[in-house]
């Protein structure tokens, strides 16, 4: 049995990462300082069954608390640091925020780490960092000097912070950057959730551009099964210090409008209002036009095995919202 910090483990991504470490029997202290991103009773909903778990303690608190954090860690703590303040857009109307949360919060995390004798981290970084200039499909050992929000510079930023800790202090750390991802409990704010949302509520429905913007969209439990690889690469043998960033995502594309058309598909099935009504808008600064992910070193170096496509993905989110979110609301 390991011990893990999770953070941001009432997030969407956080609180599947904390299920699976306690279905596999490790022990789990969870931080999450359920900020007003999004309301809190969602995140609350996220971690109920990982309460009824004796093995999982939920801490709530803030990433750049040193002192909370030291209290949290032991020499064998396995860290998987999911905490952030996320989103492309509201990084531009608050960067500082951003910088703060993001950066200062993943080195005051580091640096605890290293006072308590933490060797294993595990970070989330983001296809964001690639920019608009990365060649397709983008590869790890493209630069990515180019970020073009302030969003994608802090999570730049959170890896470099990593690559140093692991050369300096021989720690063992993967940043794993996530494209796209989504499933059920993702953010209320993101695309696939917003959009499903406002078709099922005969609301118009933001539409950026000319529906020909492509996404790596990026199915929770393939997401899942990354962490978990991530998770034993940084337990493996290892004399010194090691640091590698991983793509995970599904190394396939999907258009903007084709993507509303597979909601509006799976709305029907599901017998909810299925007709969008497009709000078109101009192309939003910091977005990128494709974002394709090389899973090759996943593949090798964790075993990933991405298995579930959008036209599988969208129906089982939709399936969810259905069941979880429309009826509390209806």
């Amino acid at each position: 049995m390991t011990s893990f910090l999770v953070t941001g483990a009432a997030g969407f991504i956080g609180s599947h990462v904390v299920e699976a470490l306690l279905a596999a029997g490790h022990r789990v202290t969870g931080l999450d300082n359920f900020d007003d991103f999004y309301p809190r009773a969602v995140k609350e909903a996220n971690v109920a069954a990982a309460r009824a778990s004796g093995a999982f303690r939920l801490v709530e608190g803030d990433v750049r608390d040193g002192a909370l954090i030291a209290g949290l860690l032991q020499p064998e703590t396995v860290v998987v640091h999911l905490a952030a303040r996320a989103g492309v857009r509201p990084s531009i109307l608050q960067p500082a925020l951003y910088a703060s949360v993001n950066v200062l919060g993943t080195a005051t995390l580091l640096e605890a780490a290293r006072a308590a004798g933490v060797r294993r981290f595990v970070f989330a970084g983001s296809s964001s960092v690639y920019g608009d200039s990365a060649p397709v499909p983008f590869r790890e050992d493209w630069s990515a000097v180019a970020p073009i929000s302030p969003y994608a510079a802090t999570k730049r930023g959170g890896e470099l912070l990593c690559a140093a800790y692991a050369h300096l202090f021989l720690m063992r750390i993967i940043s794993l950057r996530f494209f796209t991802v989504y499933g059920p409990r993702q953010r209320p704010d993101l695309a696939i959730h917003r959009f499903t949302r406002l078709i099922a509520e005969g609301r118009p429905v933001p539409f950026f551009g000319d529906g020909s913007t492509e996404r790596d969209y990026t199915y929770i439990d393939d997401i899942v099964g990354g962490v978990r690889g991530a998770v034993e690469w940084t337990g493996a043998a290892s004399e010194g210090g090691s640091f590698e960033i991983v793509n995970l995502g599904e190394s396939r594309t999907t258009r903007l409008d084709r993507l509303v058309e597979l909601i509006a598909s799976a709305l029907a099935a599901e017998g909810l209002p299925s007709v969008p009504r497009l709000d078109r808008q101009p192309p939003q600064p910091g977005d990128v036009p494709r974002t394709c992910a090389d899973v090759t070193k996943a593949r090798r170096l964790l075993g990933y095995a991405p298995a579930t496509a959008v036209e599988e993905g969208i129906p089982r989110f939709v399936r969810w919202f259905r069941e979880e979110v429309h009826g509390r609301s209806t």
